[in-house]
């Protein structure tokens, strides 16, 4: 697979504080790259040092195999989405998404075919008079999308894209960002610190904390395999105890409880402390003791097969062998 994009060894620190810590990361070539973790982990750092606001305390990045690090960002063929969107108020949509073809240099022509083409991918091409404000949010979106698209750019970089929207829109968005890649072929770098988001979209992740790289990979094998506690508990595992082989962690789904002993794997006596009702599903807390002491764990089972306990109840919470990950701390 190809890069698109490479951190060499790159260090960004502002102060005394190190925002990126000698990081070297691959972005792959016509992929839906995320980088994910919670505020202040380095993502947003990241994105704007590839995208040429933040030139690096030290390091490399290479864009298409050229070393691009000292370039400033009007010459590295980019297109960027901010978290605002950042429309021109006194501008049509037409004429936004036309922005960046005409400081290229590009025909009236090669403009208006181009600002049609893209306002046809993001489905606005019967708003093309308007103005902004005249907008939905998740409109002004789309019209930042076909604007930053619009220039053909080596690299699609969107910082919270989706952060401004309402749950439903992001939900529709998620799918839309993914279509245009696809139908685009164009490799798009996302920055979200919303994990179910990352799941949905990535075809590869890339997991931060503190300004270094947790875990890389594709969604189904960093949440199959979290390669430590951060990244087990940031993508929802919740469960982690002491076993004699060291420490494990299973998801709220997997774990049972019961009144019996249950699968081969984990059982361990408990007794419930909380129920908590969802509609779907039923949380039971239970409180039991694993190889180090009292542990409190989770259990999330569908509520029209859940088994009848009160808090208080003395039951045994299990897991299948196949359900238990072993971590590092």
């Amino acid at each position: 697979m190809s890069a698109a994009a490479q951190f060499e060894s790159v260090t960004q620190v502002f102060g005394d504080f190190t925002a990126v810590d000698d990081v070297d990361m691959t972005i792959p070539a016509g992929k839906l790259t995320t980088l994910l973790g919670p505020s202040g982990c380095g993502k947003t750092t990241s994105l704007r040092m590839l995208a040429g606001y933040t030139r690096p305390t030290k390091g490399r990045i290479l864009i298409d195999g050229t070393d691009m690090t000292r370039t400033p960002p009007e010459k590295r063929g980019l297109g960027m989405v901010f978290q605002s969107y950042a429309l021109f108020p006194h501008m049509t949509v037409a004429e936004n998404v036309a922005y960046g073809l005409k400081l290229r240099g590009a025909s009236r022509a090669e403009r208006t075919a181009r600002v049609e083409e893209c306002l046809a991918l993001v489905g606005l091409e019967h708003l093309a008079d308007r103005k902004p404000r005249a907008l939905s949010g998740g409109q002004q979106q789309r019209v930042a999308l076909a604007r930053a698209i619009a220039i053909r750019p080596r690299l699609l970089l969107l910082d919270e894209p989706l952060s401004n929207l309402d749950a439903r829109l992001r939900v529709q968005m998620r799918a839309e960002i993914r279509r245009i890649q696809a139908e685009t072929g164009l490799t798009v770098v996302l920055v979200t610190h919303d994990q179910d988001e990352a799941l949905e979209m990535s075809d590869e992740m890339v997991l931060m904390r503190a300004g270094r790289i947790m875990q890389q990979g594709a969604p189904s094998e960093v949440f199959g395999a979290p390669a430590n506690r951060f990244v087990a508990d940031f993508l929802g595992y919740e469960n982690f105890l002491r076993t004699r082989d060291g420490l494990v962690t299973v998801r709220p789904e997997h774990l049972l409880v019961s009144s019996s002993a249950g699968a081969d794997g984990l059982s361990l006596p408990g007794v419930v402390a909380d129920v908590a009702y969802r509609g779907v599903d039923l949380l039971i807390t239970v409180v039991a003791r694993d190889a180090e002491g009292e542990v409190t764990l989770l259990s999330d089972v569908r509520a029209d097969g859940a088994p009848s306990v009160t808090p208080g109840d003395d039951v045994v919470v299990s897991a299948a062998a196949s359900h238990l990950i072993s971590i590092e701390n």
